[in-house]
């Protein structure tokens, strides 16, 4: 007798259940059957109401057992749009670390696995990470040092990251079903996933190398899966589908919701025109030319919803074709919709019906639209790739895993919680310093790796498991506390060797510890300011060298005028570095030779001369018959209050005060400053003031070339 397989397929809107028969050369349909449930029992392919579920499939199962038989046991199928698909990226530090071997690898993917089933669980603190099963991961990226890698395998550096994709089932959508088929006194024969099941039937292992995209477009929403390099690299939904077109149509026409489904349905009919009843009792009838330009918004938000998951789960890229199954596929204009929207040419986007399914016979009454590919997908799948169960101890703890692929130690460990970023032994206690005014952290040695055992043998994250394994797992042991020499930090100790003024010095770099120097061999303490320092300028190699006499000499000759700096270059000291004139500032090297050649210092009128200030004035005259000049002071400068003659010497340094004066005519009285008058003793102590032989009085101008004479009584009678 051949082997018949009882199969649901439990969506959004309908539950559908199919017998098939094994045969020889593959499989034969001999009954479908849907039916729609009378509420909304189902949101987003997880079961929200058992009872009204369970009706349904009893309502199934009771018809199909009058023509069939019992029907004890029944495969299922979990819906695509429950996969939660979550990427992550997780970065190490290795520096100092040994070549990363493929454990250190596996450990670094599955911590990044675990971070993204901590996002699936929709918090940060993932305490709740394991009631969700990962369905499957796969590396996007590595990276070394913030450049793209191919593998880390025997690579080194100081810093390694891994960004995966992984896709994650919640527990207690398989726990529903198993719930709902309880209740209708069915147990479940096997479990696959929908996605899965409608890719095996369509997209066969030897084609799963090509980039291919699968959409199952139901009522409520749209379910995607992507194929690449052999496997399936990730799942998506979008919340849109073939409601979003008849809730367009009804409100684009005035109808009720189930006379917009059968308006959607009619439009893949070969009549150009179709009849519609609105709510108001009116009828019409329309091209479905109109009737599609009127849903076109819907249309364009659900070819743009699908295009853009496609393109996100695909890492920015088109696929090389687009399948499309399910009720909704057959939407108006949407494969070419779609092939516009992800650039592919119209041909690479196509729907496919159940008579795309290889080694499947049905009879030709029966219907064999894209909407019934699933349900026997999910027979098929779960007779060749049935998923199972298994029972492991990790630590004591007994975990179940939902076994969608070959499992590993990595995977027990996901669904048992255990952090596997807690594992390795946490690096011993670092050292800060401040080193050269920076800071340096001096790590402890490494932890170790931890320990694994399977079954109590050595094993490692890859190691695959059986049911009724037992694994243990102990975390590595920390590192030890850093341990490093004053010497060690600064790795050598520098000096050079200068000639000055003919004399050879040595000038070694210091080492000093907190402000005291020592000799290196010191043991290092954390916080220690540590400095190791080469004098870096000729001003502080001669400090360094405790010349400070010579150091002052050539510092630029600087005075303070009236609280304003002036620098006075000329007066400076001349330095020559290797017989090149330089600056106090300038670096120096191993064997350099410096002069250094000392001016005079300035005097007072140097001084005036170089800040471009007139010192006097002054005008030539005659005096009794004499000649001679007046002068007056147009700039005095004082130092600690006193007034400097032209010759004073300025030294380096020195706090000045220029006081300047008005430059006003001379006058006759100006003349008492610059001679001395001898009273003729039989003057009687009158005199006249005569200027170019006229009278004149004090205060009367006196201009170049001006004669003047003072005359005495006694003399008037030779004037």
């Amino acid at each position: 007798m051949k082997e018949k397989l009882f199969a649901l397929d439990i969506g959004t809107r309908t539950v559908v259940g199919i017998i098939l028969e094994r045969n020889s050369n593959g499989y034969s349909i001999l009954d479908i059957l849907s039916k729609e449930h009378s509420e909304r029992a189902m949101l987003d392919g997880q079961i929200h109401d058992v009872v009204a579920v369970s009706r349904v499939i009893e309502g199934i199962k009771a018809e199909l057992e009058k023509k069939h038989g019992p029907l004890d046991q029944v495969s299922v199928a979990a819906a695509g749009r429950a996969l939660k698909t979550e990427r992550a990226k997780v970065e190490i530090d290795i520096k100092g670390k040994p070549i990363m071997q493929r454990e250190d690898i596996l450990h670094l993917e599955l911590t990044a696995v675990q971070k993204a089933q901590g996002a699936a669980a929709g918090q940060d603190d993932t305490q709740s990470d394991y009631h969700y099963y990962c369905v499957g991961y796969s590396v996007l990226y590595y990276h070394l040092d913030d450049q793209e890698i191919g593998n880390l395998i025997d690579q080194s550096g100081e810093k390694a990251s891994v960004e995966i994709i992984a896709t994650f089932l919640p527990k207690v959508v398989v726990e529903s079903l198993l719930a709902a088929l309880k209740r209708a006194d069915l147990t479940m024969q096997a479990l696959t996933l929908e996605p899965i099941a409608a890719i095996n039937v369509l997209i066969p292992a030897s084609m799963r190398r090509l980039n291919i995209a699968l959409v199952d477009i139901g009522a409520g929403t749209s379910d995607i899966a992507l194929t690449d390099s052999g496997t399936v690299i990730a799942y998506g939904m979008v919340p849109v589908a073939g409601d979003e077109i008849t809730e367009a149509i009804s409100d684009a026409l005035l109808l009720d919701f189930p006379m917009a489904e059968t308006v959607k349905r009619q439009l893949n009919s070969k009549e150009d025109f179709i009849s519609v009843t609105d709510i108001l009792g009116f009828s019409h009838d329309m091209q479905k030319s109109d009737v599609i330009k009127e849903i076109s918004g819907a249309l364009e938000r659900l070819a743009c919803s699908i295009s853009d998951e496609i393109l996100s789960l695909n890492n920015g890229n088109p696929p090389k074709a687009v399948m499309l199954v399910g009720g909704g596929s057959l939407t108006p204009d949407l494969p070419g919709l779609l092939a516009n929207k992800l650039s592919l040419p119209a041909n690479r986007v196509a729907i496919r019906d159940i008579e795309a399914i290889q080694n499947l016979v049905f009879p030709e009454t029966m219907l064999s639209g894209p909407e019934f590919v699933t349900p026997v997908g999910i027979a098929i799948a779960a007779d060749k790739n049935p998923v199972k169960y298994l029972s492991v101890t990790v630590n004591n703890q007994t975990i179940r895993l939902f076994d969608m692929k070959k499992m590993t130690v990595g995977d027990c460990l996901l669904t048992a919680g255990i952090k596997l970023n807690k594992l390795y032994g946490k690096p011993g206690m670092a050292m800060i310093v401040q080193y050269n005014g920076k800071s340096v952290t001096i790590p402890g040695t490494h932890g170790s790796k931890p320990e694994l055992s399977l079954n109590s043998m050595e094993a490692s994250l890859a190691d695959e498991v059986s049911e009724g394994d037992v694994i243990t797992v102990r975390k590595g042991q920390d590192g030890m506390q850093a341990n490093y020499s004053i010497a060690e930090l600064a790795d050598h100790i520098p000096h050079k060797s200068v000639s000055i003024n003919g004399e050879r010095f040595i000038a070694s770099a210091e080492l000093i510890r907190n402000g005291l120097p020592v000799t290196g061999a010191e043991p290092l303490g954390d916080h220690d300011v540590i400095e190791c320092k080469m004098p870096e300028t000729i001003s502080s190699l001669l400090s360094r060298l405790k010349l400070k006499d010579l150091l002052t000499n050539i510092h630029p000759f600087t005075i303070q005028l009236d609280d304003k700096t002036i620098r006075l270059p000329g007066y400076s000291h001349k330095l020559k570095k290797n017989g090149m004139e330089a600056d106090i500032y300038d670096s120096f090297e191993d064997g350099d030779e410096l002069i250094v050649i000392a001016p005079q210092p300035p005097a007072a009128q140097d001084l005036l001369n170089e800040i471009n200030c007139q010192s006097d004035y002054s005008i030539p005259i005659s005096f009794n018959g004499k000649k001679m000049s007046l002068s007056k002071k147009l700039s005095e400068l004082h130092r600690n209050g006193e007034p400097l003659g032209a010759h004073d010497v300025i030294k380096n340094g020195d706090m000045l005060t220029l006081i300047q004066h008005k430059m006003e005519p001379f006058i006759f009285q100006d003349l008492f400053r610059h001679v001395e008058i001898e009273m003729p003793k039989d003057s009687n102590g009158r005199f006249i003031l005569i200027k170019n032989n006229k009278e004149t009085s004090f205060h009367e101008t006196v201009s170049p070339g001006d004669e003047l004479k003072i005359l005495w009584p006694t003399a008037m009678k030779n004037f």
